[in-house]
């Protein structure tokens, strides 16, 4: 039997250590009495959040330009940058937070069938993707966390919109540095040619949803969606939330 390359067995590892955390943490939630973290009240273990915390969360209406945010624009009301539109289901607050950090640092990623509910009942009613695809993580930031969370908010949401499913279509070529506190044009700058469509032609001509986790500077859903564009895809964005 062949042995397995040091990537591979990498790899491997991680997924493994992804899966442990997401089965301890199903088996926290099935022992222990789940508490609501934005209120102290119960709360259901798969939705974390009680009923009236959820409630609370800000909701958003109509779709946000991210060329505009990510050049720090209003991106409420532009009619300039077509194909860089993007539908966010929530304002970001702190309620909100605690169920994302739950889902994408603390392998709680049974939260993904709430969240991605609540991301395709943003989407307008009469909206049907070809194609629903997620943003990319780089090998390294897979590895590291076992998942990649946009994939399986992706998941969720073209179950719900009965779209065909194309994981990794998108790739991400080269890590980058963290957004947080860099400067409009040096975000652009840092996620020039950061990722690159694997099969450009089988995106032609076809209506695109990328889907995200949290919109906040707008850089990389806005660098995805060029790439999309330039594939001659129609292609539009969703996120959970936009950190205003």
């Amino acid at each position: 039997m062949a042995a397995l390359s040091p990537a591979a067995a990498r790899s491997g590892t991680a997924r493994f250590a992804g899966a442990v955390r997401a089965g301890l943490a199903a088996i926290e939630g099935f022992i222990l009495p789940q508490c609501c973290p934005g209120c102290g009240a119960p709360a259901e273990a798969p939705r974390l959040l009680c009923d009236a915390c959820w409630e609370r969360v800000p909701r958003l209406d109509g779709p946000l330009c991210v060329r505009c945010l990510a050049r720090e624009c209003d991106p409420s009301a532009c009619g300039s940058h077509p194909g860089f539109g993007a539908w966010a289901a929530h304002l970001y607050d702190e309620r909100l937070a605690c169920a994302v950090k739950s889902f994408k640092f603390e392998g709680r990623v049974g939260l993904a069938d709430v969240l991605g509910e609540a991301l395709a009942n943003a989407l307008p009613m009469d909206y049907r993707p070809d194609l629903v695809l997620e943003v990319p993580l780089h090998t390294t930031r897979l590895r590291e966390r076992g998942y990649n969370q946009a994939a399986r908010l992706a998941d969720v949401l073209a179950l719900r919109a009965g779209a065909p499913r194309w994981t990794g279509a998108l790739r991400r070529v080269r890590p980058t540095a963290p957004q947080a506190g860099l400067s409009a044009r040096d975000r652009r700058r840092n996620l020039d040619g950061a990722f690159a469509a694997v099969r450009p032609e089988a995106l032609r001509g076809r209506e695109v949803l990328i889907v995200d986790d949290v919109l906040t500077t707008g850089s990389t859903l806005e660098a995805c969606l060029a790439v999309l564009k330039d594939c001659g895809a129609r292609a539009s964005g969703a996120a959970l939330a936009w950190a205003a």
